[in-house]
Parts: structure tokens; sequence; C-alpha cells
């Protein structure tokens, strides 16, 4: 929902923003003046009316007031350039006029002594929105002007007289004045009425939007998984693409629908590429890391794999990032960028896997005798594979046993089972064989030079007696702290 929200706020601002063929938001005009042609009279059934007036520069009619803006944008289509300008000309005539009627107005209203303006404001709120009705008309000639390739300084001229008479007239009215406009265009119908219906026309737009790019989505899933050699998340990354072209295709055909030109928008969808571009180097890394990840398929959903240092089941990967989770259920989120740059091994890629274990004998225990136990033991186990077979070799002689290499082969789910089965059923066979598993000992032997007797303590430690007095060799052995007192005596004497 929070992602709806934000798409409607955008449309939102889209839909009051951007420049339509019937309003936008900055036009201006020319010094030449445009010739003006008198508003014909409707031709009778019997009579054809002519195509054009003599010296009219465009079709009759379209410079009256009480045309339609629906009507005057489609019989706009078919103008020439100079028909156009001629005709904005025309128009910017009329928005003249009748501005100066509002500003004769304001001058009243200024230099009036009487506090009960109310009448005389209203009169001058409604002068203004005749204004504004001709400057929207005004606006959708300039528009088409532009569209059909008009010459620029006219059109940035035209476009800069409607702009800076709306803001003169606004930063020099009073605050009744604006309140009184800003509540008719609230309930107006082509003002904040057309606004209202046109934000509903885009929410619900919006709500079937999405629910059509979900239907989309289902349906390609289930194309691509028809589809032989493509992985699941390949599967994924086509089916989110197809879901957003689906969005913005119909986002596009709403907006066109509501008469919004969507031509800005591209051009700041370009430029705002071109900007994030270098401002999110690191994601761009991750995005390409990710394509590749996708269209080489080292791993799959569900594969346990190590990569960047970090073991443990693939839970799902985007198109920036790949998320874990190891054995003991941490989620880790790592950077595509370093999955992809890092050595990646995945476990579970093959059906079989073959357990590798070391087990040690004494060097007094019989190699023959500890060989067949292993390979009983090993036999023994259901899920250790015949085909490989099992390999059970003498592999080292160690410093503190003679080592056995132990190579089984297994599913891969079964791999574990029979690493710590093989584990313990070995050293219970050999207790029973009475062979044995030696740990890490050192034998320590001390030699001591020259010919002076040793004390009865250092005779005793070295094997060689006890101490006098002493039932055994750990009891009653006083004698360094004796012998140290001894030699304090003597010290001190």
């Amino acid at each position: 929902m929070r992602r709806f929200f934000h798409l409607a706020l955008i449309l939102v601002l889209l839909c009051v923003a951007l420049p339509t063929p019937r309003a936008f938001s900055q036009d201006v005009t020319t010094d030449a003046p445009a010739t003006v042609a008198p508003t014909s009279e409707a031709p009778s059934a019997e009579e054809e009316p002519p195509a054009e007036d003599a010296g009219q520069a465009y079709p009759a009619g379209l410079e009256d007031p009480e045309i339609g803006l629906d009507e005057l944008a489609i019989r706009l289509i078919p103008l020439t350039k100079s028909e156009l300008s001629a005709l904005a000309g025309a128009w910017q005539q009329i928005a003249r006029e009748r501005t100066d009627a509002v500003a004769g107005k304001q001058i009243e209203i200024s230099a009036s002594d009487d506090d009960d303006d109310t009448a005389a404001r209203e009169e001058l709120v409604a002068l203004t929105e005749e204004r504004g009705d001709a400057f929207a008309r005004y606006s959708s000639v300039v528009d088409m002007l532009e569209k059909k390739g008009g010459d620029e300084a006219e059109i940035a001229d035209l476009r800069a007289y409607r702009s800076a008479i709306i803001v003169e007239e606004k930063q020099r009215a009073d605050w009744r004045t604006l309140l009184q406009q800003a509540i008719n265009w609230t309930t107006s119908e082509d003002g904040g009425i057309r606004l209202a219906k046109r934000v509903g026309v885009i929410v619900i737009s919006l709500l079937g939007l999405l629910i059509a790019a979900r239907i989309v989505r289902s349906y390609a899933r289930r194309l691509f998984r028809r589809v032989p050699d493509l992985s699941k998340l390949l599967q994924g990354f086509l089916a989110m693409i197809v879901y957003w072209l689906t969005v913005g295709i119909g986002l596009m055909v709403v907006l066109s629908a509501l008469g919004i030109d969507i031509t800005p928008l591209f051009a700041l969808v370009g430029g705002a590429t071109f900007i994030l571009a270098f401002a999110m180097q690191d994601t761009l890394s991750n995005l390409a890391s990710g394509l590749m990840i996708m269209i080489n398929r080292p791993f799959d959903e569900g594969d346990y794999v190590t990569v960047a240092g970090t073991g443990g089941t693939v839970k799902a990967v985007s198109i920036v990032s790949t998320t874990i989770v190891t054995p003991d259920n941490q989620v880790i989120v790592i950077p595509n960028s370093k999955v992809w740059g890092d050595v990646i091994t995945n476990v579970t890629a093959s059906d079989t896997r073959r357990v590798d274990l070391v087990f040690g004998i004494g060097y007094d225990d019989s190699i023959e005798e500890a060989q067949q136990v292993l390979e009983e033991v090993v036999a023994a186990h259901s899920l250790v594979l015949s085909d490989p077979a099992p390999v059970i070799r003498v592999n080292e002689l160690a410093d503190s046993s003679v080592n056995f290499i132990v190579r089984p082969w297994t599913q891969v789910a079964d791999y574990w089972t029979v690493y710590w089965d093989l584990t313990r059923s070995v050293k219970e066979a050999f207790d029973k064989k009475g062979i044995s598993i030696p740990f890490p000992q050192t034998d320590m032997h001390i030699h001591v030079a020259g010919e002076a007797p040793l004390p009865d303590y250092a005779t005793g430690i070295l094997g060689r007696g006890r101490p006098s007095g002493a039932p055994d060799y750990r009891s009653g052995d006083t004698a360094p702290e004796t012998a140290e007192a001894a030699a304090g005596g003597e010290r001190d004497g």
C-alpha cells in the first residue's frame, strides 16, 4: 500500500504540473499584431460556408470567445504553422482586451472609498475568470504551434506575455480577491472540479493497472516456466520486467487520454537517468552483476552455496543483492557485485556428493583389521551409494597415528546424516575390536649434565627414588621448600 500511495501522489503531481493542450505554465506574445477577422455567423443548412474569408489567415470561427476548449483543440489539428501563428495573435488580442477590463476594475476598487465593495470584487473575479478562459484557448494555440515546429523565439514571447500578466496581477491583488478567486476556481467546472475528476480517474486507473499488471505477471511466469533451461531467478526477473512494463505503458495511455503531454516526462526521465548514473555507480555495478548471475546461473533459489565467505541457502536474488539463510537461521544480504566478484561454491548443484572422513589408528594396531572394520561399517550404512564405490585407503603416517581416508558417496540431502553416522559407527566398531584411536602425545626425556650428586627430592622426581620418609612419589615432597629454607639459613649465617 505504501508503494501504491507514492505512485498515486506522483501521478497527481504530474497531472497538475505537466503542460496540457489546454493549459501551460509559461506563455508570452509577440510585438507584431496578427490579423483578426470578425466572427462570422453560422451558415444555414442550405448554403455551404466558404473555406476561408478573404484576407483571413485561418479558418473562420476559431477566434470566437465562446468556442469550446475541446472543440478548439480538435480544430487546431489540421492548421499550418502560419495559420497557428496568426490565430495566436488573434487570441492574444482577445486576452489583452480582457486584461484591460480586469486592470480597469482593479483601479476602480483601489480608488473607491466604499468599505463594502463585495459586488465590485465579485465582478473583478468574474472578469478574471473570463480572461482565464481566453488564456486557456490562447495556450492551446501556442502549444499546437510549438508541436508543429513554430519559431522558438515567437513561442517564447507568446508564453512570456501570459506569464508576466498572471504573475503581476497575483502580486498586486489583495488577499480578499485572491481568496474569492480560489473559491471560484475550486467550484468551477474548468477548475477544481475538473482537477478532482482527473485525480479520481488517475487513482482508479492506477488500481486497475496494478490488478492488470499482476494478472499479466502471473501469465508471464507460467509462460517462462515452460521455457527449458531458464532458472527461477531469471524467471522472476523477467516477470518483474513484464509487471513494470505493463504499469508504465498503462500510465502513459491514461495520461495521454487525459490530455496530458507526456513528452516532457520522457525528457525528465532521460536527464534524471544521466545524473543517477554517476551518483549510483555502486548500485549500477550490483545491477550488472545481478544480470550476470541470472544469465549465467551459477546457483538458483534453494541451493546451498558459499559466496563472499558466507555459506547458506539462497533465499532470493534481486537485481542488486542476494539473500542467504545460514544453517543457524541468520539472514544475510550480500551485494551482487561481491557475489559475482568472488569464488562461488555451489554445494547442491550436483545430485550426489562425496563424504570425506579421516580416521587414525595406533602404530601398534593392525592395518588389515582396521581396513576390514572400516569397509564393513561403510557398507552397512543404507544411505551410502554403491556407485561410485567408496574409497578406503591408508593415507598418511602421521606423528601420533596411521590415518585412513574414508570417502563414500551419497545423495546431497543425506550428506550430514552419513557424515555423523559413520563417525559414530567407526568409533564404536574400533572399540569392539580393540583398535585404538590415538590422540596427539609427546614423550619428553631429561638429561642431567655434571657429576654432582642429586638431592633426594630430585632423585624422586626423576624416577630414581623417592623422597626420604615419603610412602610414595606423590606425598611428602617438601624437599624444594626445605632446600630453599636451608639455603636461606646458610645465607643468614
